[in-house]
């Protein structure tokens, strides 16, 4: 038997893991009964995600006892040109119909692919992260004659789902968008939520032709339609589910503004795409960048962050007190 000096490897062994080394975790890609390519992510705790190529949308987010934590739409269409209405849509290069393009931008609404030079972002070679990448086509540069790369990383960890945006200016003039992660969550019953961390600040009402409000409570309730976007918002919010004693917390950066919007019954019957009793298990608070465009020069790169996890809280009971989830405090 052959004896290897001490402090030497086998080279066996080490030719072994420069293998394992190099050669990344293979992505876990199915395709749906609609043919759209979707990438599931896994965690060893047991939490998923589930990620379209199709408009770069997470639809699935479940965490380890495999609850589902983000709103689907019981009539969804999950067929192209359309928008998925659930999980968490990319609004790009427009939020709303503030601008010329389709409401909410065309990012939702196209094939995105697999990033292989995430640059300079280190590589992931593990099957709970994956890199997407859109770049401007010459179709839509006929409705939109701005060049750009748009990359996100999604990544599942532990209670987690950090999605991190990217968007290169790769013309040769100024670039200026604005941007949203439209964060679908899956709540109990709407009229049993709250969010802390939006009090005292300002907020555009889009239900009254977007004038200015101050937001006066202590914490906001919801008892008819709400479509508000607050300025200037803090980098940590947190969504408080009474009935199911969980607190999902949204941690941003690079993204002042948070939309708050619920349809209630009156329009979500008018929506399509949507069940008339869906609006009561579903909240959307996204982190946006709404009120100031992000303007690039040739060749610069913008970058925002989105943290997603959830806390179990007995808030309901009075234990909780939902400051010490936003600011820390033991």
């Amino acid at each position: 038997m052959l004896e290897w000096k001490k402090g030497k490897v086998n080279p066996i062994v080490s030719s072994l893991r420069e293998r394992l080394r190099l050669k990344p975790m293979p992505l876990n890609m199915v395709h749906d009964a609609d043919g759209l390519p979707r990438i599931i992510l896994t965690d060893p705790t047991g939490s998923s995600a589930e990620v379209l190529l199709y408009g770069g949308q997470v639809v699935s987010w479940k965490n380890e006892r495999r609850e589902e934590l983000l709103f689907m739409s019981s009539k969804a269409i999950w067929k192209p040109p359309k928008a998925i209405r659930g999980g968490i849509p990319v609004c790009f290069p427009q939020f709303g119909n503030l601008g010329s393009l389709e409401r909410h931008g065309f990012a939702r609404n196209k094939l995105w692919s697999l990033d292989n030079d995430p640059s300079p972002l280190p590589p992931t070679n593990n099957q709970s992260s994956v890199d997407l990448i859109l770049k401007s086509t010459e179709e839509d540069l006929k409705t939109w004659p701005r060049s750009f790369e748009l990359r996100l990383r999604i990544t599942l960890s532990a209670s987690k789902l950090t999605l991190i945006s990217r968007v290169r200016n790769t013309d040769n003039k100024p670039l200026s968008f604005t941007f949203a992660l439209r964060n679908y969550l899956s709540v109990s019953d709407i009229s049993e939520v709250r969010v802390e961390g939006l009090e005292t600040l300002d907020y555009l009402d889009n239900l009254m032709h977007r004038e200015r409000f101050t937001e006066q409570a202590d914490a906001i309730t919801f008892d008819g339609e709400v479509d508000r976007v607050y300025l200037s918002t803090p980098s940590k919010i947190a969504i408080i589910d009474h009935e199911k004693k969980r607190t999902f917390v949204l941690r941003k950066d690079g993204m002042p503004d948070a939309v708050m919007w619920n349809p209630w019954d009156r329009k979500a019957k008018a929506l399509p795409d949507m069940g008339d009793e869906d609006y009561k298990s579903m909240l959307c608070v996204d982190s946006a960048s709404i009120e100031t465009p992000i303007v690039l020069k040739p060749f610069e790169e913008w970058k925002g962050y989105q943290e997603l996890s959830t806390v179990s809280s007995s808030y309901c009971s009075g234990q909780l007190d939902p400051r010490k989830v936003l600011y820390g405090f033991h």
